[in-house]
């Protein structure tokens, strides 16, 4: 089999997911051909060598729509030649996207592609595509359907964790963030992102709120309490889980993944391919694996697709030096860490999405260009990066330094 190797991996800053945030002017489409520009400046790359491009979104409408790694790449300038295609696995869509990239590398097919993702979720709006699992009555009530932030609730009810453990994982969130966006860890993976006149409007991550404090989230209400009781969820959940008798509401805005707008792209190639085009590879893909979940709790795959992709590479926990888990909610990272029995000082050792932000379609591309970095800084060897996935998902990811 052939070995498949991240050449390298660049990002765009994150931008609050609001009118009022910097990259509300900045198009989808603008977004993703900007990272693949990068990719292909900051390497010298023949577009025309490249097989394929593909790129995660989880709202793949409207301007978002008819296949966006296509037109990206040619807004981006890459060869006509160049095809492209949108992969949809909800919040692990762009890690899935690099997945696929390197599964066409190992497979023999092709020699160089590109993965990743992009969400502008203050242009496309989180939901706008609608979809059968929450819409359709008959497909809701057999599955039992509840909406994520329910499901994060039901976790932390199930598991014991309190509103003070979730929001004093959420001030460490913010602390790391703020100290490696202050110390530069960032800087280069990040492509900084300009408008149609070629000025810069946003050149780091502008969701962070350094100095969160505990006593600033305790003034923070819950934010699916409503949902969960008038909406009728709760109820949902508990005839799925009857050993629960009430949901704790305790997920709020501070202690949950941030809405935001961003992109990502991971350039993968083969030995020979990497050799020809005279690029030095990073990282090997050892192993990556997706798994299917309970779908009312929903949240809990990325310990079953590590297990799995872990036995797959022939590897331990013990053997993984740095761990990449999207902090969607402060209570799937909490039970990800007594499931899998890590020590929370080599997980998200940069903060997540909590104090940065989760651009849904690209997160996946952001966190594994992060701690590729990362491994790259402390001289380290071995990543495993997974996120957990709406309806009952989870997709992991095992890397090697070269």
């Amino acid at each position: 089999m052939t070995d498949a190797f991240i050449l390298d991996a660049v990002r765009t800053p994150r931008g609050r997911g609001r009118p009022d945030g910097s990259l509300h002017t900045i198009t989808p489409v603008q977004l993703a051909a900007q990272t693949l520009a990068a990719l292909r400046d900051r390497n010298g790359l023949d577009t025309a060598q490249v097989d394929d491009v593909v790129l995660g979104c989880v709202t793949p409408v409207g301007e978002q729509g008819a296949d966006i790694a296509r037109v990206a790449s040619l807004v981006a300038g890459y060869d006509e030649s160049v095809p492209g295609k949108q992969l949809n696995r909800f919040c692990a869509s762009a890690l899935e996207s690099v997945n696929t990239a390197a599964a066409q590398i190992m497979s023999g097919q092709d020699e160089i592609v590109i993965g990743g993702g992009v969400e502008s979720m203050s242009r496309v709006p989180m939901g706008s595509d609608g979809g059968a699992w929450a819409i359709d009555p008959q497909v809701a009530w057999h599955q039992y359907f509840v909406p994520q932030g329910v499901s994060a609730d039901l976790i932390a009810t199930l598991e014991g964790f309190t509103r003070e453990h979730l929001d004093a994982y959420a001030v460490e969130s913010q602390r790391r963030a703020a100290f490696a966006q202050q110390a530069g860890y960032f800087d280069r993976a990040i492509v900084p992102v300009k408008d149609v006149i070629g000025e810069v409007v946003l050149a780091k991550d502008e969701y962070l709120r350094p100095g969160t404090s505990l006593a600033d989230l305790a003034k923070l209400k819950p934010a699916f309490t409503q949902m969960g009781e008038e909406g009728g969820f709760d109820a949902v959940a508990i005839q799925r889980y009857p050993q629960v008798e009430t949901i704790h509401h305790v997920h709020t805005a501070g202690n949950s993944s941030g809405i935001v707008d961003g992109a990502a792209a991971v350039l993968l190639g083969s030995k020979r391919a990497a050799r020809k085009a005279g690029i030095k590879p990073r990282a090997r893909i050892r192993a990556f694996a997706s798994i299917g979940s309970e779908p009312t709790i929903m949240l809990t795959g990325p310990a079953g697709a590590s297990r799995k992709a872990l036995k797959r590479a022939r590897m331990k926990p013990a053997d993984i030096d740095l761990w990449e888990i999207n902090e969607a909610f402060a209570s799937v990272v909490l039970r990800y860490l007594r499931d899998m029995d890590l020590s929370a000082d080599k997980v998200n050792v940069n903060g997540g999405a909590i104090a940065l932000g989760h651009p849904l379609g690209a997160t996946g591309a952001v966190i594994l260009s992060m701690v590729l970095d990362e491994l790259e800084r402390r001289d380290l060897s071995t990543a495993l990066v997974t996120l957990c996935i709406g309806a009952g998902m989870g997709t992991a990811t095992i890397i090697e330094r070269v």
